[in-house]
This record gives C-alpha cells, structure tokens and sequence, in this order.
C-alpha cells in the first residue's frame, strides 16, 4: 500500500491543560487536580495525529517567537512531521487554556496568538499543498489563507477536507473547492442553520460531509444518494479533547490509502475513540495499530 502525502493547513498552540472533578460554573473557582503542557492546536494535531495513522505528512502554519514556539516545533517535528514550510513569526506563539472534568468533558478558551499572522501562502508553501494527496484545513487560521491552500489544492488535484472548526460562517468560494466536510453539530448549525436530524442540509454546500457526533457516532452523505449512519465505538472516556482532530487525520489517511469512504468513517471513529482513552491532546493520539484495534468494518 501506498504511504498516503497529507499537507495540513492550521493552527498549533500550546495546550495549559487542567483537570478538575468538574468543570467551573461562570463565577466559580475550582480546586484542580493535575496540569500538564502540551503541544495542541487543530492544525498541529491533526498533522500528528495523520503521521501516527500511517501517512507522510507536511505542516503548514504559524509559530512565535517565544519559548512556547521553540518547544512546539521541537515537538511536531519530534512527531515525524515535516516542520520545513512552518514559519516563526515575531511575536506570541498561540496558546489553549483547557479544563477538563472528570467524565471527560472539557472547556477551552484560544488565544490565537501567531496563528492569526499565517497569511499570504509563500510558492514552497503552495508547492507542498499541490505534492499532497490530500488537504486537510480547519478554521483556527485565518480563512483566506485556508481558502487559498484549497484552490491551489483543487487546481492540482489534491482532495480537499475542511474540518470547519470551529463554529463560523464558510465564504462560498472556499465551500465550491472542498471535496469532503467535517462537522460536529454546533459547526453545521452556523453553516446550515439545521442540526442533527439534517445531515443532508450540508449536502447544499459539498459534494459529501461527515456529521460527527460525539458519544453517539457519525453520519455520512453525499450527493449520490448515501445517508450512512456510523455507530459510536464504546471506549471508557477520560478526555475528548483532540478526538475530533484524530477522526479528520485519520479520514484523510483512509482515503489517501483508497478505502471506500463509509469504510473510511468506520475507521475514524474507531480514531476518534482511540483518542479519548488518555488525557491531552497530541500526546494522546492514536498510533495506526490502536485505530485497527477498535475498528470495527461496515456491516
């Protein structure tokens, strides 16, 4: 089998991640349990998370100057992504605050950071974008460099996923380039202004979407005439941080690697799963032998 090129257009911010029996009330203060830091960011996690599926993959995105940006870098790279198109702008790295309760749900706060300065795609950076099998972009950037990633991807005939995390309008010329959308329900309300029981709303926007949702699984459709409910994988949770990121990475090995793509559903859900087995975000994706593990195949 062919080693799947992913190219990942987005964000990497440092992860402050405290744990808690459970999550503050506005106006509360909380005794916490443990903290720990650790790389983050829907971009740089989804570029690790690619790497540990089984796919070469190239990172395009923003760091700062600090020594947030130092250790984030040491840390992607360290992953086995490739870290040669990533800049380091003058400046403040981004950074994630992040509670997490003890049933595994979480709260986080983004401050963008040097994300926001990743604009005007350099000619080496499109060159990786146009090598890819595969793009995968979510909106933690800025979305005209998101947009122009996507139309050089299109041009060259690299597959476009948008993960449109998180929740905000998607302008239409950056909608007409993306071959398969990822959404949880609060992101495909702020596109379509309907929830769950629609997943073929999104169908009006792209030619396929995934509808993630949560503890109760996935649903995929396209515009020839599939609606494909996927089933949750039941794993115990402890942290469902990133596990939304491990499903996109992990779609986006599967089909680079050719797999149908109800299959491919199937086995990032069993990522997606994988993923909320430990705590964090990076140092809890899954390696390709824990997705297999869960995996469970279209009946």
């Amino acid at each position: 089998m062919q080693q799947t090129r992913v190219a990942v257009v987005g964000s990497a911010n440092m992860d402050l991640v405290g744990t808690a029996p459970a999550l503050p009330r506005p106006g509360e203060t909380v005794l916490g349990s443990d903290f720990v830091m650790l790389p983050g960011g829907k971009g740089a996690n989804q570029a690790i998370a690619a790497v540990r599926a089984g796919a070469s993959c190239v990172f395009l995105g923003a760091i700062g100057s600090d020594a947030f940006g130092v250790t984030l870098k040491a840390r992607i790279t360290g992953a086995g992504v490739d870290t040669s198109q990533l800049r380091v702008v003058y400046g403040a790295s981004g950074v994630a605050l992040v509670m997490v309760g003890a049933e595994g749900e979480n709260a986080i706060l983004v401050t963008p950071g040097a994300n926001g300065a990743f604009v005007g795609l350099t000619e080496g950076e499109l060159h990786a974008v146009r090598a890819a099998d595969v793009l995968v972009a979510q909106l933690e950037v800025p979305v005209e460099t998101v947009t122009a990633a996507a139309v050089a991807a299109r041009d060259a005939g690299t597959r476009v996923i948008l993960n449109a995390a998180p929740a905000r309008q998607v302008p239409a010329e950056l909608l007409a380039v993306v071959d398969l959308l990822v959404v949880n329900e609060t992101e495909a309300q702020a596109l379509t202004g309907r929830g769950r029981d629609e997943p073929a709303a999104l169908l009006e926007l792209v030619p396929r979407a995934v509808l993630t949702l949560g503890a109760q699984g996935a649903w995929y459709v396209d515009r020839d005439g599939r609606s494909v409910p996927v089933p949750p994988v039941k794993v115990d949770v402890v942290d469902s941080t990133a596990a939304g990121d491990a499903f996109t990475a992990a779609l986006a090995v599967a089909w680079g690697e050719g797999r149908e793509l109800v299959d491919a559903v199937h086995w990032a859900a069993a990522a997606g799963a994988a993923c909320v087995r430990r705590l964090g975000a990076s140092v809890a994706l899954p390696r390709r032998a824990e997705i297999d593990e869960l995996y469970a195949p279209p009946a």
